[in-house]
Formats: structure tokens, sequence, C-alpha cells
């Protein structure tokens, strides 16, 4: 559903904010080690973000990926989806037709057309705090 490096994204963020919200700045190679990516690509897709201002980025020895303390409440997961993948996991063909609507539908296209606005829903009313509290109980995880 999504590309793995908005799922990448997804998982660093929600680290980064539960770390934030602990007062931690966090590294590259920490972020990547727990959420088992791969440092370079994880690199990436992290300025990617901090590009778009979902998180911050600060070089140097003491540096790392934040997000502001209180911000994360207001970060929604679509805001990354947008910044990774744009708006093609809510415009796309369920079986991957470049052309798919109302007018020349795929088998699949009024089916989908419910997942997809129930999907665009979910992204855009949870936020980095919402998932991050799940993993600072114990309640989820980001890799196994």
């Amino acid at each position: 559903m999504f590309s793995k490096a908005c799922q990448y994204g997804i998982k660093a963020s929600v680290y980064i904010a539960s770390q934030s919200e602990l007062g931690n700045r966090v590294s590259l190679k920490d972020i990547a080690f727990n959420i088992n990516s791969p440092e370079a690509f994880t690199a990436k897709i992290l300025h990617q973000l901090a590009k778009k201002d979902i998180l911050s980025s600060l070089k140097g020895p003491t540096g790392g990926f934040e997000i502001e303390k209180g911000s994360a409440n207001n970060i929604k997961l679509s805001h990354i989806v947008a910044a990774i993948d744009g708006d093609s996991i809510y415009v796309g063909c369920a079986l991957g037709f470049d052309r798919c609507d109302a007018r020349q539908p795929c088998p699949m296209h009024n089916k989908f057309v419910d997942i997809r606005n129930n999907l665009r829903i979910m992204l855009e009313n949870t936020s980095l705090l919402e998932l991050a509290n799940g993993l600072d109980i114990g309640l989820s995880f980001l890799k196994r």
C-alpha cells in the first residue's frame, strides 16, 4: 500500500516523536537500528521530511533528528505520506492501471473508492503522538 520509503518514513517519524517527547534527539544510526532500516536509505527519507518541516535535523556531534516537543500531536500521518509518496495512494488504481476512474473503472474501482476515502480519513486524523504513545506503553512496536 505504502512505498518502502513511506513505510520507513512513518516508522522513523513515530520513533523520533516518541524520543522527542522524552526530550531526546536521536542519531541516524539510532533511528535505523530501532526501526530495522538501512542507514543510507533512512537518511534520504529523513532529509525529505526535514525539508517539509515535519522534523528537524541538526548537524554536529550533538546533532540528530527531533520533533519539537508538543508538535507531534499536530503532525498527521497524511503529512508524512504526502511528503514521501505524494497523493498516489488516494488516486491510484487498485490494479495498477495508468487510468482508472468512474467513467472507465477497473473491476475493483467502485469498491476501492471507499477504501481510499477511509484511508484518507484515518491518515488525516492520526497523529504521530498517538502512535508514539502506543510505543511508550508497549502496545505497539517498530521492529521485530
